[in-house]
């Protein structure tokens, strides 16, 4: 067998690794290792002329593999298989070595430490590329359709923007109607458009789409197959079933809302109510302003009930949009009745951007904010005859004590995960530590999850406001359509692979994988594993349970792990 030739290259990275790394000591050390024919260093790999170097020396060494020592490989690792692709090189026989992040960031203290844990890395690298294999990523075909599951507003706006595109859409609504949370809202910040016409505008030109269709009264059922080629069953009114087949999936199916336990802040009374309680009673409101047959002089908004806690009961998170929510139905408030006095018990007020001038607008208008601490929150009670008291520490005047009588208290809740269990099974959905889908990464891939062709768009996410609702939903159609509309999909070929002559047909392995990608095959010399290598995410849970070593992952195989694992400790 040909030795292989390696090129290994170490980044400066503009000081940020050479100021606490001796990358000249690094490049010495690994020229010495067998198979390097090429050790050099680049002041910032990722430049255009250094990429241009390396493609140079690709082609003039005939190097078989190439090491590059820099940054996480989550910033360039596509950037350096394309430069290797157009030298000649099989992409998937670079390998990338983190050593800024884990060495010269994490030990500015020690130079000679740092630097000779560079070594070590890049000797792992060195002995992975020895062995690593030209590798072709998995080509998938795609149907030219996607489902939209949930019909709020996001979810509206997601099915016209593909429809629009001429991609088939599935727009599946689990309650009767579509519209969400907004349907029946009067008025929505900021703009006070009226929650009730804007769902309507927009089923209008649904309905009017002939590349959607509307499924109302629908629970998704199954779903099999992968990215591309999704089929899914649903079930409408109860009864009717139907098999679809997708190339992706958007899942929109918005959040739910707090509701505070017996007694929280006075929850309960009957002059107590939730943010949305409130804004329902104002919606139906005209001239006259009365609760329970009597007018309303004061109201008494209590924030953050439910979140920002940091004990037992509520959300650690920020709703974000509660704020917002809560000024602009103050400001409601002061147009239906200036002479009603509004106080806002809030403990950090979060109307960010442009909701800004609404939290100005309430000032303006009258409303007063006490400023409230986590362990002092305001404590409500009953006064006979009158209505409620609401007692305060004021932070903003020197922890001052305020007491207050009022007719209402509104508790700003905000939103909570929806029950979506069902869906989650179902879907393989990834969930967050506070009960949210999940995305890959928040800033580089924020509506992918790790299942591939599944995107995740709204409130279903995360706390969102309907403007950012609508624009995570955009995204999620920008990276659907990209993938229905090409007809095909790549992905990446590190999936796990079957060591026939090994295996003895256990099964253990089945169990472990929670992609379903593993099942049972006859052969004639017995029965073994098989991989579907769409389904395949290379998580390798299946490699770790197999007492025979009969699976490995591609691209890290049993001899690969070895080796780069006593070159590491050499």
């Amino acid at each position: 067998m040909t030795e292989k030739k390696i090129g290994a290259f170490i980044c400066r990275c503009g000081g940020n690794i050479s100021d606490y790394v001796d990358v000249e000591q690094v490049r010495k050390e690994i020229a010495r290792e067998d198979n390097v024919t090429v050790a050099g260093i680049n002041m910032f790999s990722c430049s255009d002329a250094s990429q241009e170097d390396m493609i140079a020396n690709i082609r003039e060494n005939g190097l078989d593999g190439i090491v590059i020592a820099s940054c996480s490989p989550k910033l360039h690792l596509n950037t350096f298989r394309a430069m290797a692709e157009r030298a000649g090189l099989n992409p998937y026989q670079y390998i990338q070595v983190n050593i800024r992040e884990q060495c010269s960031w994490a030990h500015t203290h020690n130079k000679d430490a740092a630097t000779r844990k560079a070594v070590s890395l890049v000797r792992e690298g060195v002995a992975k590329a020895k062995l690593s294999e030209p590798l072709t990523p998995i080509e998938l075909t795609a149907q030219p359709s996607v489902m939209v599951i949930g019909a709020g507003l996001a979810g509206m706006r997601a099915a016209l923007a593909l429809g629009e595109m001429g991609v088939t859409v599935y727009l599946v609504e689990a309650a009767p109607e579509p519209g969400g949370s907004i349907k029946g809202r009067k008025s929505l910040f900021p703009d006070n458009s009226s929650g009730h016409e804007l769902v309507e505008s927009l089923l209008e030109r649904i309905r009017a789409n002939g590349n959607i269709v509307l499924y109302t009264s629908a629970e998704i059922l199954e779903k099999t197959g992968s990215v591309g080629n999704f089929t899914i069953r649903i079930q409408v009114d109860g009864k009717n079933e139907t098999t679809l087949s997708v190339g992706a999936v958007i899942v929109s199916t918005g959040s739910g809302s707090y509701r505070p336990t017996d007694g929280e802040f006075g929850f309960g009374l009957s002059c107590v109510l939730t943010l949305n309680q409130y804004i329902d009673m104002l919606d139906s409101s005209t001239d006259t302003f009365l609760l329970n047959g009597r007018k309303i002089r004061n109201i008494a908004y209590i924030y953050c009930v439910g979140s920002r806690r940091t004990g037992k009961e509520g959300n650690r998170y920020c709703s974000r949009y509660c704020c917002s929510a809560a000024v602009h139905t103050a400001v409601r408030t002061h147009e239906v009745d200036p002479s009603i006095g509004q106080f806002h018990f809030y403990r950090d007020i979060r109307t960010y951007g442009a909701y800004e001038e609404l939290y100005h607008e309430a000032l303006k208008k009258g409303s007063v904010f006490l400023k409230y601490g986590l362990k002092d929150p305001p404590q409500v009670t009953e006064v006979s005859g009158s209505g409620l008291r609401i007692r305060a520490k004021d932070l903003l005047t020197g922890a001052e004590t305020v007491e207050l009588e009022t007719d209402l208290v509104v508790l700003v809740t905000g939103m909570v995960p929806g029950e979506n269990s069902q869906l989650i099974d179902i879907l393989k959905l990834p969930v967050g530590k506070e009960g949210f889908f999940n995305e890959i990464h928040p800033k580089l891939r924020p509506v992918e999850t790790v299942m591939d062709g599944i995107y995740i768009a709204g409130a279903c996410q995360g706390p969102k406001t309907l403007s950012e609702s609508v624009v995570s939903g955009m995204a999620a159609v920008a990276k659907s359509a990209s993938l229905v509309l090409t007809g095909k999909v790549n992905l990446d070929p590190f999936v796990a692979r079957v060591l026939t002559e090994k295996c003895t047909g256990c099964g253990e392995c089945i169990s472990s994988c929670p992609y379903g990608a593993i099942s049972m095959k006859e052969t004639p010399d017995g029965t073994v594993v098989e991989i579907t290598e769409s389904l395949c995410k290379g998580e390798g849970a299946c490699v770790a349970i197999c007492n025979e070593e009969a699976l490995e992952i591609k691209g890290y195989g049993h001899n690969m792990i070895k080796a780069m694992i006593e070159a590491l400790g050499g």
